[in-house]
């Protein structure tokens, strides 16, 4: 496995002009594994889009990528800038952690719900309120191989949620555009807090393959920093 980042050059409006959705995105990442292509096989590529400050304050921000195979560190940085590409094997960091560690963590999800329709699975839609977001990584947690600690570190052993130990950080509805000239807005939810590793195997799987929906757009891809 494999960890990737780049600085978007978003200072450099020419140069990522084709930036204006999602799916733009999604065919960055793609292009970043043209072998696959070459190969008909396609593998998981887990990324999003981060935010980061740094020690003066100022905002940059990266794209993140988990991948099974190397990108191609030439199309990674397409749209960064200059010399801010890297990538570097993700095994070793997988091999580091340990059953019961605690970590500060950070998801950038797809929160949503079905309504079943006479007995089979109807239209998804998403949770629109901060609450019913916070339910939705609760009810998701122990099965992801974590649970999550409050800020005075006592384990809630049941995943329950609440605002003190979970924060919702970002919320937005970026736009893909789909075949057809149509276009759909998706639900995008950034939670950060601190978790304690449950299931170290179930955990290592959520953080190679990710959590909930959308994740071919920057969704499900769950980071951690351990304590």
């Amino acid at each position: 496995m494999y960890f990737s980042r780049v600085e978007i050059d978003f200072n450099n409006r020419r140069k990522i002009k084709d930036l204006t959705h999602l799916g733009a995105y999604h065919n960055w990442v793609e292009h970043c594994f043209e072998t696959e292509f070459q190969d008909n096989y396609r593998s998981r590529h887990l990324w999003r889009l981060d935010t980061i400050q740094d020690n003066n304050g100022d905002e940059h921000q990266f794209l993140l990528l988990v991948s099974e195979h190397k990108p191609n560190l030439e199309k990674l940085a397409r749209y960064g800038i200059a010399s801010s590409a890297q990538v570097k094997s993700y095994d070793p960091f997988l091999s580091y952690l340990q059953q019961g560690m605690r970590a500060q963590f950070r998801l950038t999800a797809n929160p949503t719900y079905s309504v079943t329709q006479s007995g089979k699975r109807g239209k998804v839609y998403p949770h629109i309120t901060s609450d019913q977001q916070l339910q939705w990584l609760g009810s998701r947690a122990l099965k992801s191989g974590f649970k999550f600690v409050s800020k005075e570190y006592l384990a809630i052993n049941d995943a329950a949620l609440n605002l003190n130990n979970v924060d919702i950080v970002s919320r937005d509805f970026p736009i893909l555009h789909k075949r057809g000239n149509r276009t759909v807005k998706l639900s995008r939810v950034s939670f950060e807090g601190q978790l304690e590793i449950t299931d170290l195997s179930t955990f290592k799987n959520t953080l190679v393959n990710g959590l909930g929906r959308e994740k071919a757009y920057g969704m499900g891809l769950l980071t951690i920093i351990p304590e």
